[in-house]
């Protein structure tokens, strides 16, 4: 199953935080006032995938192809485990991808390498020149909601690189996902380039260049299906884990103070109660709550986190409840589901920016209340947990 959301494009929404713009004679503008700035430079030719050079009236440009090496491959993979996921990125400039001339179209991407490869790599057997915006090494859907992927960025790389001076034609091919972030009569004003949004992926690219650069619907449409919910999972799961793993330890450590007992039998026992129980709302909030997404109540991620972590608690409870029942252990079992189910609720608002089930403003406006609501959770959970210790 898979939810759909046409989404058309915006031309005339604000943009992110305002640049510095070169201008014409080398200096910038922002609202109007005239500001000199240093020169951006251009992308280097010693990175792994640029195979040589391709003269242009503004020098040599690198030039890559849409074979992805692999070295490509195993970058993309580590990155989806967030193994240096930052730094998994391409310098921002002008690319020629095969042989272009002053006619060959000009497509935009943001600088996250998965992003610049997945756009070449559309692209066999064809020519083209790739402008590459600094997105501080985030996807074009992502930069755009953070402002990164904006208008002023645009105008910006384009006079950068003299790009009037490359081609012929004054037409950028933006990805539609991009829309959210540049206003193209603004973009058209300042730089004399005509935005025309493209599809939602790049493997359609092909068809929308051949039809000229008409996109069908199907092309206009963002999918969020199974596979496509897995594959952002692993980030947030490695990120949940990695920067958990003190605060686990910290807490498994604590369970076994307090109660009756040696210490070693009280971490196994309350110990490992506590760790599971942590375990289990990142599982919940990264794992089940993006797989079982378009099943979970109710429609706000904070809310779908909540419900699978409450389910988990449930299970969790269940499964460490002893045959004699004190109000210490409901204190504990008690606590620790409460406190999970605030973790749980946090950890799938993560996947807000990732999906096609919300906006900009709705993520807003869910933040307000959820976070407010977590922060409760965990807190009372947490009082409750220490406090079983002094009924023990």
């Amino acid at each position: 199953m898979s939810e759909v959301l046409a989404v058309e494009p915006v031309l005339n929404q604000p943009s992110g935080p305002r640049l510095p713009v070169l201008g014409p004679d080398g200096s910038s503008f922002t609202g109007g006032i005239p500001v000199v700035v240093e020169t951006v430079p251009g992308p280097g030719t010693d990175q792994p995938f640029v195979r040589g050079v391709v003269q242009t009236p503004v020098g040599p440009v690198p030039r890559v192809t849409s074979r992805i090496e692999w070295e490509d491959r195993v970058g993309s993979f580590k990155a989806r485990w967030d193994i240096v996921r930052m730094r998994f990125r391409v310098d921002p400039g002008l690319y020629a991808l095969g042989c272009p001339d002053e006619r060959s179209p000009v497509l935009v991407s943001a600088n996250y390498k998965m992003s610049f490869d997945r756009l070449r790599a559309a692209l066999p057997a064809r020519s083209a020149w790739i402008l590459v915006l600094d997105t501080d090494g985030i996807n074009v859907w992502c930069s755009a909601g953070k402002g990164t992927f904006c208008t002023e960025e645009v105008i910006r790389r384009v006079s950068a690189c003299r790009l009037a001076e490359v081609v012929s034609h004054r037409v950028l091919i933006l990805p539609q996902l991009s829309a959210p972030g540049v206003a193209a009569r603004r973009l058209r004003k300042a730089c004399g380039f005509e935005a025309v949004f493209g599809p939602v992926r790049a493997t359609d690219i092909p068809a929308f260049l051949d039809a000229d650069m008409k996109a069908t619907g199907p092309m206009r449409r963002v999918s969020f299906t199974l596979a496509e919910r897995a594959a952002v999972m692993p980030v947030e799961l490695v990120g949940a884990l990695r920067e958990g793993a003190p605060v686990m330890l910290a807490v498994f450590l604590l369970a076994g103070a307090g109660w009756p007992g040696g210490w070693s039998i009280n971490l196994l026992h309350h110990g490992l109660a506590a760790l599971t129980a942590l375990v289990g709302s990142i599982l919940a909030g990264a794992v089940i709550t993006p797989l079982l997404l378009p099943w979970l109540p109710p429609r706000a991620f904070a809310g779908k986190g909540l419900f699978a972590g409450l389910a988990v608690a449930v299970l969790h409870a269940v499964w460490w409840w002893p045959p004699e029942t004190s109000a210490a252990v409901v204190l504990e079992l008690g606590g620790l589901a409460l406190a999970s189910a605030g973790l749980a609720a946090y950890m799938a608002m993560n996947f807000t920016g990732a999906s096609t089930f919300t906006s900009l403003s709705g993520v807003r406006r869910e933040i307000r209340w959820a976070v407010p609501v977590e922060i409760a959770l965990v807190g009372s959970g947490l009082v409750a947990w220490i406090a079983s210790r002094f009924l023990a």
